[in-house]
């Protein structure tokens, strides 16, 4: 592994409307791993992706990709940079109006230079790495999701990028499906040695793909550490975990998705009384939106 980070998270805050969804985030990813980040739903793993790739502004901190801060970067610049990564998204994002080929090729029309023959030739690669070359006529109406998933991330790979951004790249799908993007994921980190951050909070599957894990909660990084550290946490019997800190014994139950421990505990200190007593919303509040990275 490269001793030099190819993407440096540091001290990153987001708020929304006064409230601080990340909280001081820092992390590292080098090139050639795959790096999980984990939590449960609203810890704030999306909105970190999306800082990442330059979608949402930060209020503080920094990021830096390719060692280069990303936070003052012109449209153009930043535009530059996106050439060097791909993003799955979580439903596969495709134009339900092309074909899947159509959908794989529709970067390299827009960023690229090749003859329609190169580009004809790279789809149909990339299609192939991800079992879908027999599918590249059909529209995404006729293909089931995780095949979807699959042709998401065929376009996501088209322009060769250094780094793979998934977000939650198993939701919805069976545990075949999942186990399939799981090994592209992998064979894409051996094979290529594309750097991947995962945004996931599918525990079989971080565990399969993972070198790194970080643990959000409430958007703070309660831990960045290899995946055996998660694993031995994991398997932490019960007596000895009552020992651990209350951080350690948050992230266990996560792993383990116990129904008891300091996640549901902390869920459960809710005064119901004081919340059916709170401020109400005012009549004449608006909605609040966020706008994105440049006007």
């Amino acid at each position: 592994m490269s001793t030099e980070p190819i993407i440096q998270v540091r001290n990153i805050v987001k708020r929304f409307d006064g409230r601080a969804v990340l909280d001081g985030v820092t992390f590292d990813v080098y090139p050639g791993e795959t790096m999980v980040i984990m939590g449960g739903s609203g810890c704030g793993k999306s909105t970190c992706l999306r800082t990442m790739i330059g979608s949402l502004t930060l209020d503080e901190g920094d990021i830096r990709l390719f060692g280069r801060s990303i936070l003052d970067l012109s449209e153009d610049a930043m535009n530059e940079v996106r050439k060097k990564f791909g993003i799955l998204f979580q439903s596969g994002a495709l134009f339900n109006s092309m074909t899947i080929a159509e959908n794989v090729a529709l970067p390299l029309h827009e960023h690229t230079d090749l003859p329609r023959n190169i580009i004809d030739i790279t789809v149909k690669l990339k299609l192939e790495l991800v079992g879908l070359r027999e599918h590249a006529d059909k529209y995404p109406a006729q293909i089931s999701g995780g095949m979807k998933k699959r042709a998401g991330l065929a376009r996501a790979m088209s322009l060769d990028p250094k780094i793979l951004f998934y977000d939650e790249p198993s939701a919805g799908l069976d545990p075949v499906t999942s186990a399939e993007i799981d090994r592209l994921i992998i064979n894409l980190s051996k094979k290529l040695g594309v750097t991947s951050v995962v945004v996931t909070h599918e525990m079989d599957s971080a565990f399969a793909i993972a070198d790194r894990m970080v643990m959000l909660d409430k958007g703070r990084a309660l831990k960045v550490a290899p995946r055996r550290w998660y694993d031995d946490l994991r398997n932490v019997p019960e007596a000895p975990a009552r020992e651990l800190p209350e951080s350690e014994r948050l992230i266990r139950q996560f792993l383990r998705g116990d129904a008891d421990g300091p996640i549901t505990e902390r869920r459960a200190a809710t005064n119901y009384a004081d919340d059916l007593l709170a401020t109400p919303i005012p009549e004449d509040m608006t909605p609040s939106l966020e706008p994105s990275r440049w006007n």
